[in-house]
Formats: C-alpha cells, sequence, structure tokens
C-alpha cells in the first residue's frame, strides 16, 4: 500500500497531466471591478459581485456599526446562543423580498443546500435533481437516503416520466433543480416543473443563488426557494423562503443548521443593508442582464438570458490558455474545467457585474469572436 503523501503525489500528477490540477492564487479585490492577481491589475469578469454591492459604503458602515456594537464572531450556534438580534430583521427581509410567509439564514449557501434535503426527505423517498445541478445540491440529495434520480437538463418531459414510474411507489417526492445553473446561466422551466409538482403530489425547491428576479420562484408555484447572500446581495450566507410550517420544521432538523456557528453579525447586517439599497435602486437588478446580452452581441453568441455567459472551449487545456490570453490583455475570466463542468466543456465563465463599462465589454467581446471563438 502506497504511503498516504505518495498517494497524493500519484493524484496531483494525474490532475496535471490532465490540466485538471487546481491551485490558491491570492486575489485581492481593489473595488467592485477590479483584482490584483500575480501581481497584475485585471477587470474581473469572474466574479459573482453582479450588482457590486461587496464593496458599497453602506454596507462597509453597516458591518463595522454591528462589529461595535455586537462583536466579531456569533459565539455559538443559533439554537443556543448565536442567535443575534439582527437575523430576525434579515430574516423578515428576505421572506418580503421572495414574496413567503417566513425563511431561514444559514451559514452558506453549500450549508443550506446540503442540509434542506435531509430535513424533509428519507428513507422511502424519492428525490429527482437535474443532472447539472450544483454540487451542494447533489450532496444534500444523497445525504437524505432518499431514492435519488437524475433528469435531463431542463427536460420537464423527463421528469413527468420519472414521477410516472417512481412517483406511486415513494411516500413523498422532491424536485430540485437552479432557477439560473451557475457553469450554463441557462434557466430552469419552472412554471411546468412546478405544475408537475402539484399534479403528483410532489415538492419543487429552486435554488435561486444566480436568479435576480429574486421573485421568479415564488411566483411560479415553488414551495422551496433556496437563495444566497454571497453573491447579487454582496455578503455572505444561504437561506431558504418558504412558508412558516416549513421554516419552523427546517429549524428543527436541518443539521448543517443546528450544528453550525451563527453567521457574524457583520455579514448580517451588510446583508441587511443591501436589501435596502435594493429596495431603493431595483434599476440595478436589470443590468447584469443588459451587460451580459450586450457582450454576447460584441462576441456573436446567443443572446444571454442571465448574468452568466459561458464561452465554452472544449478541451482543458485550451480553455487555460484562452484565459491567459485574456489576462494579458488586462481581463480575469477563470477557465472553469471537469469535473465542476462535463468532460468536453471546458470554458470561460464570465459573470456581469452592474458595473462593468460598456466600452470594456466590447472590446472583450471582440477578443473573444476573433481570437477564442475562432480558433475553438
Amino acid at each position: 500500500m502506497p504511503s498516504l503523501d505518495e498517494f497524493a503525489r500519484q493524484k496531483l500528477l494525474a490532475l496535471e497531466q490532465a490540466h485538471l490540477r487546481r491551485t490558491l492564487v491570492p486575489t485581492g479585490r481593489l473595488n467592485d471591478l477590479f483584482v490584483e492577481r500575480n501581481g497584475r491589475r485585471l477587470l474581473s469578469f469572474s466574479c459573482n459581485d453582479y450588482l457590486g454591492l461587496a464593496h458599497h459604503p453602506a454596507l462597509k458602515a453597516a458591518a463595522i456599526a454591528a462589529i461595535e456594537r455586537h462583536g466579531v464572531g456569533a459565539g455559538a450556534s443559533r439554537l443556543v446562543t448565536g442567535d443575534h438580534p439582527l437575523y430576525g430583521e434579515l430574516e423578515q427581509r428576505l421572506a418580503r423580498l421572495k414574496g413567503t410567509q417566513a425563511a431561514c439564514v444559514f451559514g452558506s449557501g453549500y450549508l443550506a443546500n446540503a442540509g434542506i434535503a435531509p430535513a424533509l426527505t428519507g428513507r422511502g423517498d424519492l428525490i429527482l435533481i437535474d443532472e447539472l445541478a450544483h454540487s451542494s445540491l447533489w450532496t444534500g440529495a444523497r445525504l437524505s437516503r432518499a431514492e435519488v434520480l437524475a433528469f435531463r437538463h431542463n427536460d420537464a418531459g423527463h421528469v413527468a416520466d420519472l414521477l410516472k414510474d417512481h412517483r406511486t411507489h415513494r411516500e413523498r417526492a422532491l424536485i430540485v433543480t437552479e432557477g439560473v445553473f451557475s457553469m450554463d446561466g441557462d434557466r430552469a422551466p419552472l412554471a411546468e416543473l412546478a405544475a408537475l409538482a402539484r399534479d403528483t403530489d410532489a415538492w419543487l425547491m429552486v435554488d435561486d443563488a444566480h436568479d435576480l428576479d429574486f421573485a421568479s420562484a415564488s411566483n411560479a408555484g415553488v414551495q422551496l426557494c433556496i437563495g444566497t447572500l454571497s453573491k447579487a446581495i454582496g455578503a455572505y450566507g444561504g437561506y431558504l423562503c418558504a412558508s412558516q410550517p416549513v421554516i419552523d420544521l427546517v429549524r428543527n432538523r436541518a443539521r448543517t443548521l443546528i450544528y453550525s456557528t451563527g453567521l457574524p453579525p457583520a455579514v448580517v447586517a451588510a446583508a441587511i443593508a443591501a436589501l435596502d439599497l435594493i429596495e431603493r435602486e431595483p434599476e440595478r437588478l436589470k443590468l447584469p442582464l443588459a451587460k451580459a446580452r450586450s457582450f454576447t452581441r460584441a462576441a456573436g453568441l446567443p443572446e444571454a438570458t442571465s448574468a452568466i455567459v459561458p464561452v465554452v472551449i472544449g478541451a482543458a487545456a485550451a480553455a487555460l490558455s484562452a484565459s491567459k490570453l485574456l489576462e494579458a490583455e488586462g481581463y480575469l475570466a477563470v477557465a472553469i474545467r471537469p469535473p465542476t463542468v462535463p468532460e468536453g466543456t471546458a470554458r470561460l465563465r464570465l459573470s456581469f457585474s452592474a458595473a462593468h463599462p460598456d466600452a470594456e465589454i466590447a472590446r472583450l467581446g471582440a477578443i473573444v469572436r476573433t481570437r477564442i471563438l475562432r480558433n475553438a
């Protein structure tokens, strides 16, 4: 048997040879647009701060004030003493934003996705999950111990077939998908999935982490609306919006909530400040999609349907080369490789912010069209 170190070396060598080894690269965010990386100042298109709020003065001021009043850490899990007073206001605001009765904030989006499905389903139940759903949603599905079946990406017909074949044998059924898919930027057919759920007495759970239309899931009839505070909100954490009984049950059963220390007060205060800004300046929500569509026109790509635009290259090595080409031009566009995306679909995953300058978007589009896609 090889030693642990030798095992690690062999695995790393295999990753290196396949152009799939990852390394951490210190990246300093200078403001809502630029980063410092490898000694260079780059305009980032690899950040999920869609509304440019993470560096907003109002969020910084709210975080500082919360530290002065409540300290740095929560000190315990929420069900012990970590449920500091700011949590209640944030959850009320999130429920209002999503159009639901109540909300529950988790320590991260991953913790929410990993904890909710096991809190609501178990042995003898059925979970149908989109094949391209985020890793955290798959983690939660598998931890539930329910029967887990994948359905073809955004294929409501396949969901209907699976429900027909498997629903009657299971006490409870849960359909799991994303509102906007994080690697492709496309949208789930929420209305069709919600109708299937109603017709078969199934439940529909949607991760809306990348959807800037905050009410789209609840308006479609989704019972379980998951979101994050770490992207458009500019802070950190995850949440579930649902009916009051469901939220009360999740607070009693979700292990990733029960056994995790509460979020720092500063983070919660910053999220509340971000919601204030969104309510006062709703026009911000439309800008990322408009910027993404400007880019797809310039690059000759299909029109964007969200703030995320994939530039699919194919081979991992070619995607890394494309990323380096853009870095030489002053842009940060990190290459996304398997297993995050399917084999043969390595890509540049570009995300657009309300703050991106139009001239830079046009220049980026021209470079992608003439120097990357033409050679892909």
